[in-house]
């Protein structure tokens, strides 16, 4: 047990994993809020705010390094207030002071250390500071020395720094207030041109976009999907399932245990940094889904599945909810837990070994620093031919051969579970098991989406004003939820109407958006703030548009005016979707890895939509039919006795109580009766 595990401070008392991994700090840590904050104008402290989240494997390095070493907290404490923030928990604090971070010093990334002026304004700013001056960096004693002695001695400067700085978070706020719709309502040309841009970033040989580090870039993959689908473009096709193989057979996908890490450090998919994200494997297993319903390639069931079954048993509480992360180190070491070396595999594998890790490329000396990540360089059907077995042969010794080292590995020293539980990657992930059911047609993943709404409903929503919370642990919901909490939501009640066709979801949609669009608008944009009304321990209420590691609380709102508004024809709700798309317009079209869903809700208003309607006594039968089919852009509903009130299911109900299937596009409707539904689903 080390010195540092001596002390407590404030953070004893929170439920976040990583706040609490601080509380034993000699660093004086508060959390965010008016103790703090009313601390540092009564000494007239500068404040010293540092971001980051539980499985951040930089910000282990810095705790040890700096904040559980005694004489650098003394200088901290001595000279700052020191706040201490889950940018998980936090994400419009986050959002705040990594773009001040951004415009100071061109970057940005976790741990994120800012400094701010007692009234919260930021002045200085960086991330990973060492302790010793190394790569170009100053220590970080040095740091601290430097801003408090600029603070106590130039303090004007230091508040003219800080004033400058809050106007240009204010002023690149500002966007959305110059309109011009007919910028981009050109079909044909828009959606090409939007895809050779994506293109144009793309790696031809390792898959992904752009250069290492290299994240999954879902929307991306998916607009591409869907851009073959429309306009039969084989390289679009080519790029997105390349980038998704890449991934699976890359060292970011856990070849024993299933889920993917955050990104990969190289161009390969090689090396992670290993922490796994309960939003990325949401994401990654949605556009999963979309590939194997286009291409029906096993591949992609299996990643799957395996993906979701990584997410159940390591990232679901018995209740249906789901945990937030698990950590990049394990005994201190990044990647500790799933990295091995030849001789280790050998001693479980015995004479199976050299075939393992021929397939797995296990060297002796390690493909990664003097260790292995396992990878997959070789298909398993060129794989099994070369070693005299069918491909079925190969996977099913392959799954032995994984499961007894998975008992292996199961003997280490677990990373550490971030067991919060967050509303907008809870709906993500239920969004995720509702598509992986309708393309899969296995039960249990809707099963699970429907535990997970009621644990998510009896958690985090309070029936008494409509308003939810964004975290929540051991039962207990603190901090009010955020736009893309509220717009994840949304988008999981109207996947779950599609997959049950239980129009109540779609009414919860409904009563989400409407309450949306009262607490969090900006109506002279019609986009809509991070931030619900009146909340004041914010400097800036910030509108995000750019759609990073996670879609944007925008972009998602658009998705969801724009199916809701057909839905319910709402016409002021598809204008608002419409004067988004146009306020951000060529932005998307020149830039779309960095507007990926903005890109994916221009393509569906320029493509069409159909609208699906199964009707009838005991229609719900053919969903699951409707359901499998790779039909982007449609809405599905189920309506078996006339109990709603839904303006695409006006009129449709069969008067002779049989069933029929209509679909409708550009104002026109095909039925299909029950003899006919079947035919015609196969040939969709």
């Amino acid at each position: 047990m080390s010195d540092s595990t001596k002390h407590t401070n404030r953070l004893i008392h929170e439920t976040s994993p990583y706040l609490l991994q601080h509380a034993h700090n000699p660093v004086n840590w508060y959390p965010w809020g008016e103790e703090a904050l009313a601390l540092s104008k009564k000494e007239d402290k500068p404040i010293l705010v540092s971001i980051g989240y539980a499985a951040c494997h930089w910000c282990h390095v810095m705790e040890r390094e700096s904040f559980e070493d005694e004489a650098t907290a003394a200088i901290m404490n001595k000279y700052f207030i020191n706040i201490k923030i889950d940018r998980e928990e936090r994400p419009d604090l986050d959002h705040i002071y990594m773009d001040a971070v951004q415009a100071m010093t061109g970057s940005g990334g976790w741990p994120l250390n800012v400094f701010l002026t007692p009234d919260t304004k930021p002045f200085y700013g960086g991330t990973y500071f060492p302790p010793v001056r190394a790569h170009n960096r100053p220590s970080w004693r040095e740091v601290l020395e430097g801003l408090y002695k600029a603070y106590t001695e130039k303090r004007e400067e230091i508040n003219q720094q800080a004033e400058k700085l809050t106007q240009h978070l204010r002023s690149s706020n500002s966007f959305g207030l110059q309109v011009n719709t007919a910028d981009w309502i050109k079909a044909t040309e828009t959606i090409e041109n939007i895809a050779a841009n994506m293109l144009k970033q793309a790696d031809t040989e390792w898959g992904g976009f752009g250069h290492a580090p290299k994240f999954p870039q879902t929307q991306t993959i998916r607009y591409l999907l869907r851009h073959f689908h429309f306009q039969g473009d084989e390289a679009a096709k080519k790029q997105a399932l390349l980038s998704l193989d890449k991934m699976i057979d890359g060292g970011i996908y856990d070849q024993l245990g299933g889920g993917f890490a955050r990104y990969s450090t190289d161009t390969e998919w090689l090396a992670p940094h290993f922490e796994k994200m309960l939003y990325d494997n949401a994401l990654i297993v949605m556009a999963m889904c979309e590939a194997y319903a286009l291409t029906k390639d096993a591949k992609y069931a299996r990643a799957i599945r395996e993906t979701l079954l990584f997410v159940e048993n390591e990232l679901m509480h018995p209740d249906g909810g789901f945990y937030s992360a698990l950590d990049a180190d394990s005994e201190g070491v990044e990647g500790k837990f799933y990295t091995w070396s030849k001789k280790e595999i050998e001693e479980v594998l015995g004479e199976d070994a050299a075939l393992f890790c021929a397939y797995y490329d296990v060297t002796e000396e390690g493909n990664w620093e003097e260790t292995n990540i396992l990878r997959v360089c070789t298909q398993p059907a060129e794989f099994a031919e070369a070693h005299g077995l069918t491909e079925a042969e190969w996977l099913r010794k392959a799954d032995t051969l994984k499961n007894k080292l998975r008992q292996r590995r199961n003997q280490r020293v677990r990373p550490l579970l971030d067991d919060k539980h967050l509303l907008g990657w809870n709906a993500l992930m239920n969004t995720a098991y509702g598509q992986a059911y309708a393309i899969l047609g296995e039960s249990r993943y809707r099963l699970i989406a429907e535990k997970n709404i009621v644990f998510l409903e009896q958690s985090l929503s309070n029936s008494a004003d409509g308003k939810w919370m964004h975290a929540c642990k051991e039962g207990k919901a603190h901090i009010p939820a955020f736009l893309d909490d509220y717009a994840c939501l949304i988008q999981a009640y109207i996947q779950l109407q599609e997959i049950t066709g239980n129009a109540s979801y779609l009414l919860k949609a409904q009563t989400l958006l409407e309450g949306v669009n009262l607490h969090f608008s900006e109506a002279k944009t019609g986009f809509y703030f991070y931030t619900m009304e009146g909340q004041s321990d914010i400097i800036v209420r910030k509108k995000e548009v750019y759609d990073g590691a996670t879609p944007s609380g925008n972009a998602l709102m658009a998705a969801n005016l724009q199916y809701l508004g057909r839905v319910f024809d709402r016409k002021d709700w598809l204008d608002r979707m419409n004067r988004m798309l146009a306020g951000l317009g060529m932005a998307i079209v020149k830039y779309p890895t960095s507007f990926g869903l903005w890109a994916m809700v221009m393509q569906a208003e320029l493509a069409g939509w159909k609208e699906v309607a199964l009707m009838g006594p005991g229609a719900g039968a053919y969903l699951p039919a409707v359901l499998e089919k790779y039909v982007p852009n449609k809405i599905v509903q189920t309506e078996e006795t006339k109990e709603g009130d839904f303006p695409l299911l006006a009129g449709k109900m069969p008067e002779d109580g049989t069933i029929r299937l209509y679909i409708c596009q550009n104002f026109s409707c095909s039925d299909y009766t029950t003899d006919k539904i079947i035919d015609f689903l196969a040939n969709v």
